[in-house]
């Protein structure tokens, strides 16, 4: 039977404007098994998960659950947990990391303060190697568990130190996905070695585009705008590009995307249909997903300020 991944790559269904949109992330490990909602089908106590997503509803925060990749038997649940919190837009983003004894501590997180980008304290500045959290969760989609953990186990054997399995990040028919922090991007159809490269750029602060799904501190829209003036400009450095202003509703926005250099540019985002109909899941009815689309790229250079001038216009491929 092919599986909904199969068919998008078969396909070839773009990835950009596709990532799960969180400025924040709440990532508390919990290994052993996973349920289609792990936060309240996993050794986490589900009375703990129920109130971490009730406390992180309408905040920009999202709790997922991680663990390190191997076999998963129904082990018990650990003395501690590794706790990492990002928050992901360029230039205000951060990562820090902390161990509890109990996740029911992190209720007492402020998560509407997290969401803005507070992090109060919480932890430390993590200073690792960046995080490469891949989704392994099954019970979700069996795309996932097939092509994830292998992903999951081929990194962590070749001796990459930040790799984890993570319960969810949306878009099952792209596996395997990843999530990479600190600065917030998500990849789509990954292998090793592709991995390895963004791996590699994240280290040095820097974001490959190839592969991409966007930057989840966006919007769709502004996940796909931002994604095509990076391609357009060959600009590849992490923390240089902020999507500033989003405008109109679908089908058409205008996002703003602005350099720390000045720069800024108008893009035109227009909501697609994918089509033929495919499974956005295993075992789903067909469906037309929808797909962001640039449409329009316009740079606006301005003109030195000693003279008084405006600003030029200049369009860019899309």
């Amino acid at each position: 039977m092919s599986t909904c991944a199969t068919v998008s790559r078969d396909l070839n269904e773009p990835l950009a404007g596709t990532a799960a949109t969180a400025r924040t992330w709440l990532l508390v490990e919990q290994p052993g098994p996973w349920g289609a909602r792990a936060l309240t089908s996993s050794h986490l106590d589900p009375e703990v998960g129920r109130a971490l997503e009730s406390a992180a509803e309408s905040t920009g925060v999202r709790v997922a659950l991680i663990r390190r990749p191997g076999r998963h038997a129904d082990c018990h649940t650990p003395a501690r947990h590794q706790v990492y919190v990002a928050h992901t837009p360029p230039g205000a983003g951060w990562l820090r990391s902390h161990t509890v004894d109990d996740p029911r501590q992190l209720l007492d997180l402020d998560f509407v303060a997290l969401g803005a980008g507070d992090h109060g304290g919480f932890g430390d500045p993590y200073t690792g190697d960046p995080l490469a959290l891949v989704c392994t969760n099954g019970k979700r989609d069996r795309c996932c568990a097939l092509l994830g953990r292998p992903l999951a186990g081929d990194l962590t054997a070749s001796g990459e130190e930040g790799v984890w399995e993570i319960t969810h990040l949306g878009g099952h028919r792209f596996s395997p996905t990843m999530l990479v922090l600190p600065y917030g991007y998500a990849y789509g159809r990954m292998a090793a070695h592709a991995v390895k490269d963004i791996l590699r750029a994240a280290r040095d602060g820097h974001v490959v585009t190839e592969g991409c799904r966007g930057n989840s501190a966006w919007a769709r829209p502004g996940q796909a705008a931002e994604l095509a003036v990076r391609t357009a400009v060959r600009e590849h450095r992490a923390d240089v590009l902020n999507v500033v202003r989003t405008t109109g509703d679908a089908p058409r926005w205008e996002v703003t995307v602005v350099h720390t250099d000045g720069r800024r540019w108008h893009v035109t985002v227009a909501q697609g249909t994918s089509l033929p109909p495919r499974p956005e899941s295993c075992g789903a009815d067909l469906g037309s997903p929808a797909r962001m689309d640039v449409t329009a790229i316009r740079e606006i250079t301005q003109a030195p300020t000693a003279t008084g001038g405006g600003a030029s216009r200049r369009g860019l491929p899309a």
